[in-house]
């Protein structure tokens, strides 16, 4: 995770280190409204309507966390075919490891953040978890681009695929 300076960060979730229990600690939270206008303008979107993540904070390898856990997002995005905005919601999940930045010594714990000053920021690693998640090239639903006879763009509708929903079913045809 990279540091950011305190009035850079938007979405600042501190979680002190030694707080985290053997067992682990559940740590739920929300962006507030500002916190979602000023992320929408760090990603460049029409519109954040909302951003929630359940974590659970692991301790790891003596000293270090380990995080996981789930980020829901709803947001705008602008299609890139029709120059349209359109609304989804985007679910993933996050893993993220943190060492005390003595305990890093080699280029192989570069998938390792440092914790700085006995804590970590959780809605740093949440924004950027999103960032990293966001469609570079967002197409609403059912879009697609061809090129049509002189050469122009054409956007033609999609229908979507009969076995659209096949995907959705439970492994008990449920």
């Amino acid at each position: 995770m990279t540091s950011k300076p305190i009035a850079a960060v938007e979405f600042s979730r501190p979680l002190l280190t030694d707080r985290v229990p053997r067992k682990g600690s559940h740590e739920v939270f929300a962006a507030e409204p500002k916190e979602l206008l000023a992320l929408a303008k760090r990603f460049n979107l029409p519109a954040l309507h909302s951003l929630k993540a359940h974590l659970i904070a692991l301790p790891w390898r003596g000293g270090g966390l380990k995080v996981t856990g789930k980020v829901t997002a709803e947001l705008e995005q602008v299609s890139v075919i029709s120059l349209e905005a359109f609304r989804s919601t985007v679910n993933f999940d996050v893993e993220r490891f943190f060492l005390p930045e003595k305990m890093i010594v080699d280029a192989s714990e570069d998938d390792v953040d440092p914790i700085e000053n006995g804590e970590i920021d959780l809605g740093e690693l949440v924004s950027e978890a999103v960032a990293l998640e966001l469609e570079p090239y967002p197409r609403k639903p059912g879009e697609a681009y061809e090129e049509g006879p002189d050469d122009s763009a054409v956007v033609i509708e999609l229908k979507p695929s009969p076995f659209a929903n096949l995907g959705k079913l439970g492994k008990n045809g449920e």
